[in-house]
């Protein structure tokens, strides 16, 4: 059984029935039915079908929006524009995915030689419950576009939102079968890698379930993208505008209550303005509104589940023992509902845990170096490498020091985030593979070349 539970305020929402091994022998059969048709339709039709599942998103915003407010427990206004975004990103690629996948001609020793974008079949998507409708979707736009049907394998407390994705697709028009969601438990996905239905898998989730699925896919030999999250740096150097720096450091910490593969985790601070920025930036961080994400003045909801706030908490103070300060907050918040107080720790080192783990929720850890050259170490210093944030006033020595960044984007004097038109994704433990513009759209074709003789002299 799928339990449904508000966050918010503990709740149960609903309960739904897993899909039996025969609901998921079928739809995988109806799934690889539905590919072969669809990879022999034209781009043109495969770009209308994107535009009206961008209109059938937009018709049920609010229904949408709210359905992701009550099962993870989101603010409505950013769950609004979770929605939002999840449309574009299909007019995005139905604007696009004609020009990314146009054969390319290339010069050989052939009379013809060029390179072909074919599909690679039915793909395995395995999500989390953080952005349960953009994750999705994110890969969804460009996989279908590319002429793959999809199978999506959602995390367990967002059944509701599951369900909800295939039906917006039924809404706008997908041939039946071509996307399904599937209620399974996480012990599923092994035997789902291993069939041959599935042509590929990607996945949204934590660094050892993505070993996990890279193990089981390697062993198949099937494609793979892993997006594994990470402990991003945001790293401030004595030139930089402090005052922006520090309001867009508390909305790169605490959107979607910190709870981002992509949120700003640690705070490299240069020691010549810490003192000011960690004032100004904790400043920032005690005027966020805090409560019922449901509220539309609220900015920071609770955090997904009661037993994810209490592995933060468990952070936190194993942090305090190490030697961390507390500067804001530092507890959960009494009453109903997975609530923990914005929290800022300062004085952190690399060795405590809030620099090691990734810290998923509403916690900020300030780390205090001498200079750039140490700031761009310590942000090397972990395992992960997923975005990173420079702030500096001088851009020319921003390009030199975004270069030396691990990491698989760079934002200077800005937030990180994702973007259809950039490729995202990361390296070392936060995975492989990209998503998103031109190269996410390619991820899952096969790039083929056709070469067509006689061969020239």
């Amino acid at each position: 059984m799928f339990l449904s539970i508000n966050p918010a305020t503990g709740g149960e929402l609903a309960r739904y029935e897993p899909h039996s091994a025969a609901d998921v022998d079928q739809a995988l059969g109806e799934a690889v039915a539905a590919q072969r048709a669809w990879r022999k339709t034209r781009m043109v039709e495969r770009c209308a079908l994107l535009r009206k599942v961008a209109q059938a998103l937009r018709a049920e915003r609010d229904t949408y929006a709210l359905l992701i407010t009550q099962e993870m427990g989101k603010p409505i206004r950013e769950a609004e524009a979770e929605i939002e975004k999840s449309a574009w990103t299909c007019e995005f690629y139905a604007e696009h995915a004609p020009r990314f996948l146009a054969d390319e001609l290339i010069p050989s020793n052939a009379t013809e030689s060029r390179v072909v974008f074919d599909p690679l079949g039915v793909v395995l998507a395995v999500m989390p419950w953080n952005y349960p409708f953009w994750q999705f979707f994110r890969f969804f736009a460009p996989a279908i576009a590319a002429g793959n049907g999809s199978i999506l394998k959602h995390a367990a407390n967002v059944p509701g939102c599951a369900l909800a994705i295939e039906q917006a697709l039924v809404n706008a028009g997908v041939p039946a079968g071509l996307s399904r969601s599937l209620l399974i438990p996480s012990s599923a996905v092994a035997g789902l890698i291993g069939d041959d239905r599935i042509a590929a898998v990607t996945l949204t989730g934590s660094t050892p379930v993505g070993q996990l699925v890279a193990a089981e896919a390697g062993k198949h030999l099937k494609k793979q993208v892993l997006e594994l999250g990470g402990t991003d740096p945001f790293i401030v150097l004595a030139d930089a505008d402090i005052a922006r720096a520090a309001e867009f450091g508390a909305r790169a910490r605490f959107q979607n209550t910190g709870q981002s593969c992509i949120a700003a985790k640690r705070f490299i601070v240069e020691e010549k303005v810490a003192d000011a920025f960690t004032e100004q930036f904790i400043s920032h961080v005690r005027a966020l509104r805090t409560g019922d994400p449901m509220d539309r003045d609220t900015q920071v909801g609770p955090i997904a589940r009661a037993d994810l706030r209490d592995d933060l908490h468990r952070q936190v103070m194993q942090s305090v023992r190490e030697g961390a300060h507390v500067a804001l907050g530092g507890d959960a918040i009494a009453g109903p509902g997975a609530f923990y107080a914005p929290t800022v720790l300062d004085h952190v080192e690399l060795d405590m845990t809030a620099c090691r783990e990734e810290i998923f929720g509403p916690v900020a850890p300030i780390i205090r170096v001498r200079d750039a050259e140490q700031a761009v170490a310590v942000a090397n210093d972990t395992e992960y490498g997923l975005g990173a944030a420079l702030w500096t006033g001088d851009l020319s020595r921003a390009y030199h020091l975004a270069r030396d960044i691990e990491a698989g984007a760079v934002f200077v004097n800005g937030q990180v985030a994702s973007d259809a038109r950039l490729p995202f994704g990361g390296i070392k433990k936060s995975g492989y593979g990209r998503e998103l513009g031109v190269y996410g759209i390619r991820e899952f074709t096969n790039i083929k070349t056709l070469w067509v003789g006689p061969a020239q002299v």
